[in-house]
């Protein structure tokens, strides 16, 4: 709550937190409730959605995989999206962010499935190899999209706030038309939930329990592709809320999955507000996109989490 109160009240033109109040209520009138209704309210309400589907989404990138490092970034898929709607702009001149929501979910469901399909061995899904490839078909996707970029300026020009990732000047109608899969995707992450506790004591041991591997990692990757592929859509590739939400619960709650998948509903909405608040006071009366913000402190986490994992 502390965290949405401050995201309504703070910015370029902070608003005491009583004007807020009264605001919402629909009490009090000028440019503070202008401000707050019109602007900060659609942009608090999509970055608690966006959130929550990353975050749910790289619980359940991890949980499937059992690998630590399993992201929406690090399997293709933010990269995927970012390639089509570029080539899209590239291709067919659009000039808005509303019309990139079918092109980027594409991308990101595409870049998704075929990381799953190189990431199969012998019939079953690798998790080592599905984030091996999905890391490859990341840098490969972002240098096709840097290279469409070099041949016109005007994509660079359209596209540029998108790929950077940000919830600023998204209202609810770019959310609405993505609500359907967002809410098909954490159905499914919750369903996945309890199998992946017995998948974390490895592929023989679930399967020697009766639990269908492959069934469940294929359902995991579904949810994946529902949720980041949504959230991309709607506010461009933002990197590492995915990676560090989980990271976050597990340290807080412990490694239950059933828990994990809960607390990344509250954990990955305040991560994304929490970086973006950062954007809007950090250079005023400017603002970085939160995508920036996240990248830059997300960084040093993958660094971190990597020797952690090298050193287990």
């Amino acid at each position: 709550m502390l965290c949405v109160a401050c995201s309504l009240a703070l910015g370029t033109r902070s608003v005491p937190l009583s004007a807020v109040i009264e605001a919402l209520f629909g009490v009090g009138g000028g440019r503070d409730a202008i401000v707050v209704t019109g602007l900060r309210l659609p942009r608090t309400v999509v970055g608690l959605v966006i959130g929550a589907a990353l975050g749910l989404a790289g619980a359940v990138a991890q949980g499937i995989t059992r690998n630590p490092l399993a992201a929406p970034t690090t399997l293709g898929i933010n990269a995927g999206a970012g390639l089509v709607v570029v080539v899209a702009i590239y291709a067919l001149g659009l000039t808005q962010p509303v019309q990139y929501l079918g092109f980027a979910f594409a991308g990101a469901a595409g870049a998704a499935a075929f990381a799953l399909a190189v990431g199969r061995r012998a019939g079953d899904l690798d998790p080592v190899r599905l984030v091996l490839s999905g890391t490859v078909l990341h840098l490969v996707l972002v240098s096709w999209s840097s290279t469409v970029l070099l041949f016109s300026e005007r994509t660079l020009d359209e596209a540029r706030f998108w790929l950077v990732g940000s919830i600023a000047g998204r209202d609810l109608g770019t959310l609405v038309p993505m609500l359907p899969t967002l809410v098909a995707g954490a159905v499914i992450a919750g369903a996945v939930g309890p199998a992946m506790n017995t998948l974390a004591l490895g592929d023989e041991a679930a399967a020697s329990l009766g639990l269908p591997v492959g069934r469940v990692r294929f359902a995991g990757m579904v949810a994946v592709i529902l949720l980041a592929g949504s959230a991309v859509s709607v506010a461009g590739p933002i990197a590492f809320i995915g990676l560090a939400a989980p990271h976050l619960v597990r340290l807080v709650l412990g490694r239950d999955h059933r828990v994990v998948i809960h607390g990344c509903l509250i954990a990955g909405p305040l991560l994304l507000l929490s970086a973006d608040i950062v954007g809007r006071l950090i250079a005023p009366p400017s603002e970085v996109q939160v995508g920036i913000v996240t990248a830059f402190l997300g960084a040093p986490l993958l660094a971190m989490l990597a020797n952690r994992k090298e050193h287990q």
